[in-house]
């Protein structure tokens, strides 16, 4: 059995960026990821700093989410990127969702992910029309935030997923 990982706070934050998939990512992406890995920031850091959810803020390094003009001007300052040369990305374009992933995922984590969907999704979609009744769960108005928690049994990961519901209005004639 392999000792669970821990972060210690001189290890650099910025594993996070894979090189496999940078070419099916947004040109911004390898900019804000080799300056926040020379900056040795994290998301939380940085999304402090933007005044946004850490996720967030990730999902616009993956290109994953539109940035605001404020958004970026904060990324400039934050990174020291000039921000003519983020306007010049695709960052306060329509995000091109879903793109850099295959399906199934290969990643590991992301799989994992995937298999929570794939294992829970009826028994999520059952018990949300009982409580919302008939409708979905928007992933556009939508924020997520991940927690870390620590107890005698040891570290856990917790996924917050928040979307407004929507109710499925259909109509037969």
């Amino acid at each position: 059995m392999r000792p669970p990982h821990t972060h210690h706070p001189h290890q650099p934050l910025t594993e996070s960026f894979q090189q496999d998939i940078v070419h099916r990512l947004p040109s911004q992406s390898p900019l804000l990821f080799a300056a926040k890995k020379q900056k040795n920031l994290s998301f939380e850091t940085i999304a402090k700093a933007l005044g946004r959810e850490e996720v967030a803020v990730a999902a616009l390094f993956y290109g994953q989410a539109k940035a605001s003009e404020e958004d970026v001007k904060n990324l400039a300052k934050v990174l020291d990127i000039p921000e003519a040369k983020l306007m010049e990305t695709e960052m306060t374009g329509w995000p091109d969702r879903g793109r850099q992933m295959e399906m199934p995922p290969k990643e590991p984590l992301v799989y994992r992910l995937f298999e929570i969907v794939q294992n829970y999704g009826y028994a999520y979609k059952a018990v949300m029309n009982e409580k919302f009744g008939d409708g979905i769960m928007s992933a556009i108005t939508f924020s997520t935030k991940v927690e870390k928690e620590e107890d005698d049994k040891g570290t856990w990961c917790v996924i917050t997923l928040r979307g407004k519901w929507y109710v499925l209005l259909c109509r037969v004639s």
